[in-house]
């Protein structure tokens, strides 16, 4: 399935390559960077999402408890969330770029101090690095992507780039465990800083070369361009909200019922992954095709109504797969689309609006984590499910009314 699948993307991008124009020279150079973007991406997410299965084993080689072993992931988080906006401002003054590049090596470097941690303490320091790193790169890409694509393909080509952020989730991650299981957990991470050092040549050679900008005051404020960034990265927070609020529970509620097995619970947060990935894909595409402000309205509300259907719908025997392919499609099939939505508003400074969007998107990840483990205490997962939901119908409102004005 996962051969078919990675040949379908392929076959895709060719597609879309060969939209671009009968310049050979430029569609090639075109693919590059698609290609780099997504690597880049892949690398940045497995370093990330492979922790969560790796945390027994270092809750073990440390001698600490499980719950302080998970601390790191929330170090990781929140030194993202820190760095993205500083990085971003430089970023738009100096150039993306550079920033990229310089991102990429104190991922490599920090991934290598995770691999030779001689303790704990060490190993969080090197998380918090590895963390701060990657805010300058996951936003700059983003941000290079909306400059240099064409207007009409802007949609595809981020979520062509951002679909290596979640095959990492599906792909990158279980690979890396299957690799810690045979070899160590140390050599994962000298795989990363190794792959990691491969791309800082490559991601300086095909990104282009940006002048000087003056300097970006006030981060959240109008940027000069006379709309305020504070209510519109918001969105991205509350979206974030609600789908991470109903996805860090699922595995629990899941097996809480006995509804499925633990490889019954593994096989549907595959479908999960794949249903994100093909919602990635295809909404670049919708957006591009009927307009990104118009997509991310439908999208947003119609996730709140899938959320709060499967509320009511919890625990579902039958057509669990199907309901969560589609959910997962819905909720990231929005992602791209905003993005898109962003840089249109943004020209110029996309990359204080994408490092602040991506800020936000960890705040929203951590809140909604937060509200769902208070909800989960206290009463269901079907209530924590309907109350995502009206989060999300909440905040299609609010683009609607602003998208409005």
């Amino acid at each position: 399935m996962i051969f078919l699948f990675q040949s379908w993307i392929l076959k895709r991008l060719n597609r879309y390559i060969r939209r671009i124009g009968s310049n050979g020279t430029a569609a090639t150079f075109v693919v590059w960077r698609l290609a780099v973007g997504w690597m880049t991406l892949f690398l940045v997410g497995t370093d990330l999402f492979v922790l969560s299965p790796l945390l027994p084993a270092l809750a073990h080689h440390f001698a600490v408890t499980l719950s302080a072993a998970g601390g790191m992931v929330t170090s990781f988080a929140v030194l993202y969330a820190v760095g993205a906006p500083w990085w971003g401002g430089r970023a738009d003054r100096f150039g993306k770029r550079p920033i990229i590049v310089w991102g990429l090596i104190g991922f490599s470097l920090g991934n290598a101090l995770t691999s030779l941690a001689p303790s704990f303490d060490v190993f969080v320091g090197s998380r918090m690095m590895s963390g701060f790193s990657t805010a300058a790169v996951v936003p700059s890409i983003y941000a290079l992507i909306g400059d240099i694509a064409p207007p009409q393909r802007r949609g595809r080509w981020l979520s062509i780039v951002g679909s290596g952020l979640l095959m990492s989730l599906w792909l990158g991650a279980p690979l890396g465990s299957l690799v810690a299981r045979w070899f160590g957990w140390p050599i994962v991470f000298r795989g990363l800083s190794g792959a990691t050092t491969l791309l800082v040549f490559a991601n300086w050679y095909v990104w282009p070369r940006e002048g000087a900008m003056p300097h970006v005051r006030g981060t959240l404020g109008r940027l000069g361009i006379g709309r305020s960034l504070l209510p519109d990265v918001a969105v991205t927070g509350f979206w974030a909200t609600a789908v991470y609020g109903f996805y860090t529970y699922l595995g629990t509620a899941l097996q809480r019922v006995d509804l499925l097995s633990i490889q019954g619970v593994a096989s549907a947060f595959l479908i999960y992954g794949l249903g994100a990935t093909v919602g990635s894909l295809t909404g670049g595409h919708l957006a591009d095709r009927f307009g990104a402000r118009r997509l991310a309205i439908v999208g947003i509300f119609g996730l709140g109504g899938l959320l709060i259907l499967l509320g009511f719908l919890f625990p579902f025997t039958l057509g669990i797969y199907p309901l969560l392919f589609i959910f997962a499609w819905a909720a990231y099939a929005f992602f791209p689309a905003y993005q898109s939505l962003l840089a249109e508003h943004y020209p110029g400074r996309q990359g204080m609006a994408m490092a602040w969007n991506n800020a936000a998107l960890y705040g929203g990840i951590a809140l909604g984590s937060g509200i769902g483990g208070w909800v989960m205490s206290r009463w269901s997962f079907s209530l924590l499910a309907v109350l995502c939901g009206i989060i999300a119908l909440l905040t299609g409102l609010a683009i609607w009314r602003r998208e409005k004005n």
